[in-house]
């Protein structure tokens, strides 16, 4: 995915180069219906998990926030006394799936993002592109009494208690067209099938949300810089301009909080979402010369990283009128699904099978 091509989606109305691929949209969203309504008529079958599954997913292509909205509710969660587990498609990995991330896990092997999730948030994390089997390794494996998918919205072989959509406040839907001539994976309107929508920041003037959705706003925080090789704590480099680089699926919002911390730069880079990083990428930058980078771009050059090199630390900041809805919902789900475990095998046959919250 160029980011020519992304900055083509999110521009206000269909660019002319995206003319061309309308026509792929359009077999796109036909297939998507068709997949879904399998789902909804009941001819494809959902998979329930025992525990509560709650899905954090968007609606487009790239980043909106996900992973630290995960990180957020993970904490929540053990604060609530709950054992979580995550479970992610493991993109960008070529590893044996499933898989448990462990300490000898790579992005190559299991992808960026679930090494960060198991790193920051210190419970259990299983990848898979069938998400089904990496929830049923965490529950083979782990002591975990919740799961949460890190994306997967369109999923839906994964039965879901709870879903939760993300959208980016600064982009919205850009120019609302499916993919590949936009960058949605399906119709805005879906988020009116979630259970809550949380816009990551302030949903621009520009933009809006489908008739009847209603959203709360969190708030992505910066906590400090550190070192790619120590995870030190640092000062915010003064007096010096730096390199910034970002393989993320949003990076000019993290270009954006880096100048609003007032540190001037000299050069971007941007790479592909989920770029492999290589030492080669690096031969001309100087030893003395401050790299920035973002927390999951740090994972994948740790092992080349030079003295000067620091990613910006961050956490999401969710509001409190979801937190208590949230919390409310989630042990409510807890306890049916534990009272239907120890029900007599008689009794749960007689209970209506749960579909997926389509």
């Amino acid at each position: 995915m160029s980011d020519k091509l992304v900055v083509w989606w999110y521009q206000r109305r269909l660019a002319f180069p995206l003319w061309f691929l309308t026509p792929l949209s359009a077999l796109f969203t036909m297939l998507a219906a068709v997949r879904r309504m399998l789902f909804v008529l009941r001819l494809k079958k959902s998979w329930q998990a025992p525990v509560p599954v709650i899905v954090v997913g968007n609606v487009t292509v790239g980043g909106t926030g996900k992973t630290p909205t995960v990180l957020a509710l993970i904490e929540h969660l053990q604060r609530l006394g709950m054992r979580p587990g995550i479970v992610s498609r493991g993109y960008g990995g070529a590893g044996t799936f499933p898989a448990l991330v462990g300490a000898t896990s790579t992005p190559d092997l299991c992808g960026d993002e679930p090494i960060m999730l198991a790193r920051l948030s210190g419970v259990p994390v299983a990848v898979a592109p069938k998400r089904i089997e990496a929830a049923k390794l965490l529950l083979a494996s782990k002591d975990i009494d919740v799961i949460i998918a890190d994306d997967g919205l369109q999923h839906y072989a994964l039965g879901r208690d709870i879903e939760i959509g993300i959208v980016d406040g600064g982009r919205g839907f850009g120019n609302n067209w499916r993919l590949p001539a936009g960058p949605l994976r399906e119709s805005a309107r879906r988020l009116k099938k979630v259970d809550w929508v949380l816009t990551n920041g302030p949903l621009a003037a520009e933009h809006s949300l489908p008739k009847g959705i209603e959203a709360q706003e969190m708030n992505l925080q910066t906590i400090g810089w550190r070192q790619v090789g120590d995870s030190s704590e640092i000062e915010v480099p003064d007096g010096e301009t730096a390199l910034v680089i970002a393989g993320i699926g949003n990076p000019q919002r993290f270009f954006a909080m880096v100048r609003e911390q007032g540190i001037t730069i000299s050069e971007t880079r941007v790479y592909a979402d989920h770029y492999d990083f290589k030492a080669t990428d690096f031969y001309h930058v100087s030893n003395e010369y401050p790299v920035l980078m973002t927390e999951k771009d740090a994972i994948k050059v740790r092992a080349f990283a030079r003295p000067h090199w620091y990613y910006l630390k961050v956490a999401m900041a969710l509001p409190e009128t979801f937190l208590q809805q949230f919390t409310e919902r989630v042990q409510g789900v807890a306890a049916m699904k534990k009272a239907s475990a120890q029900a007599p095998v008689s009794t749960r046959s007689q209970l209506p099978n749960e579909a997926p919250n389509l």
